[in-house]
């Protein structure tokens, strides 16, 4: 089985919903990923990967919120129109 377009897609969607669900209190703090970290001693925090990646989560969450609504609803009534 190929993996096409639409199946890229809606992995592509998954993981941005995923992303976009993961609860900084519940979660990411307690894994020590939330954005309040103070930084430590002879590490920038605005050059660590782990600092960029929980930017680039919250980004997710705040920006993508509206837009993915929209776009999961089309998914759905696609699937269940189209299934």
């Amino acid at each position: 089985m190929a993996l096409g377009l639409g199946q890229l897609f809606y992995a592509i969607l998954l993981f941005i919903n995923a992303i976009a669900v993961l609860s900084e209190e519940r979660f990411l703090a307690r894994i020590g990923w939330s954005a309040q970290v103070d930084p430590g001693f002879g590490v920038e925090q605005s050059q660590s990967v782990k600092y960029k990646i929980v930017n680039l989560i919250s980004a997710v969450r705040t920006l993508m919120r509206i837009p993915l609504i929209a776009i999961n609803v089309v998914v759905i009534v696609y699937e269940l129109l189209l299934g």
